[in-house]
């Protein structure tokens, strides 16, 4: 509970074969490879290994950007003037604005920016070393393994975005996660490793006070889950949870799962000093974010601070983290009466006795 998943995801096969066949390569043929540091992704592999399968399990060539080097050492297999002129002025300071536009604002893969320059014929060690690694995604584990210990579940959005240029991308790992069928009758193998996250997992006695909107509910939904079922054999001290996310009847996650462990007996019940509040930015004319409920519930926050609860916020890493944190030295500020200075003084004093902790991704 509070771990993280790391899956290394799988590359289109179609996608693979275009950058085999544009660089010439013998998909068939075996290679011998010394990495310079221990690769988990081939812990398995022993000698020899093809050619294709090193490229699909550790070459990212249809999904992340090559770096701004890629273009100059282009430069030099370039056998057509005009490539060769633009590789060079990409890979110059004069071009860095223009390379910016065309690689990075497009996120152009490695395989597209190859087709882009078809007079290119990179050798495959130099291939090896400049094309970007195939890295594993985290994924927050969002159940609990007292009450699923031969499961690991994950909360996962389907990532997509359109380019300046109106070309529509998609995340990798997300949208091979989606297209995967667990009724396959040959099976589905999801290579995948569990590690220790940042949120350490508090024991049943401590209030807690969460934070998730989004996809930041994941580590929470293994909290209460873990929560319900420690309180059948002993007392568990209240649970308040803020969820947010833009729409009601679009996005919110696990709908049915914190309303009924918000009924009467259960973790995140207002009788036991508990509660779960949602909102949604979206439904109304004005914008409402779960730091504006937080404010609302300002009693309730403060009064459960001074029961020693800890305080645990999830989710995106752009706004969400400080405008939150503003929030709740707010509610100390009013509650304590204190200056907002001291407020703050005060919260970093949780932090320090392991009471607030941030666990924030882009």
């Amino acid at each position: 509970m509070g771990d993280v998943l790391e899956i290394l995801p799988s590359q289109d096969p179609v996608a693979v074969d275009a950058f085999i066949q544009r660089c010439n390569l013998d998909p068939e043929c075996y290679i011998t490879v010394q990495p310079r540091s221990v690769n988990k992704h081939l812990n398995d592999v022993v000698g020899p290994v093809k050619l294709r399968t090193f490229v699909a399990l550790t070459m990212d060539i249809a999904s992340a950007s090559p770096r701004r080097y890629f273009f100059e050492v282009m430069s030099f297999f370039a056998t057509a003037e005009h490539e060769k002129e633009r590789l060079q002025y990409f890979a110059s300071a004069e071009g860095r604005d223009d390379l910016y536009q065309y690689n990075q604002k497009e996120r152009r893969t490695v395989l597209e920016v190859l087709e882009d320059f078809p007079s290119v014929q990179l050798p495959f060690e130099w291939l090896v070393q400049l094309v970007p690694p195939l890295k594993t995604r985290a994924f927050s584990i969002s159940s609990s393994p007292l009450a699923h210990p031969n499961q690991v579940h994950i909360t996962v959005s389907i990532v997509s975005w359109t380019t300046p240029y109106k070309r529509k991308k998609y995340g990798l790992c997300s949208t091979w996660l989606a297209r995967l069928d667990p009724h396959s009758s040959t099976g589905v193998h999801i290579p995948a490793w569990i590690r220790r996250g940042l949120l350490p997992p508090p024991p049943p006695s401590l209030p807690l006070i969460l934070v998730g909107p989004g996809t930041g509910c994941a580590p929470f939904r293994a909290f209460v889950e873990e929560r319900a079922v420690q309180s059948l054999k002993c007392p568990a001290a209240p649970v308040l949870f803020f969820f947010g996310c833009r729409n009601e009847d679009k996005d919110f996650l696990y709908k049915d799962f914190w309303f009924s462990h918000a009924q009467e007996h259960s973790v995140l019940a207002t009788k036991h000093g508990g509660g779960f509040f949602v909102v949604f930015s979206r439904d109304q004319p004005h914008k409402i974010y779960v730091q504006h409920k937080i404010k609302e519930e300002s009693e309730k926050v403060f009064r459960l601070l001074g029961e020693g609860a800890s305080i645990y916020i999830a989710g995106s890493s752009t706004k969400m983290p400080a405008d939150v944190t503003s929030a709740i030295e707010e509610i100390i500020s009013k509650e304590a009466g204190i200056t907002k200075e001291s407020a703050v003084l005060w919260l970093r004093r949780l932090e320090k006795a392991g009471r607030f902790y941030i666990e924030a991704w882009s």
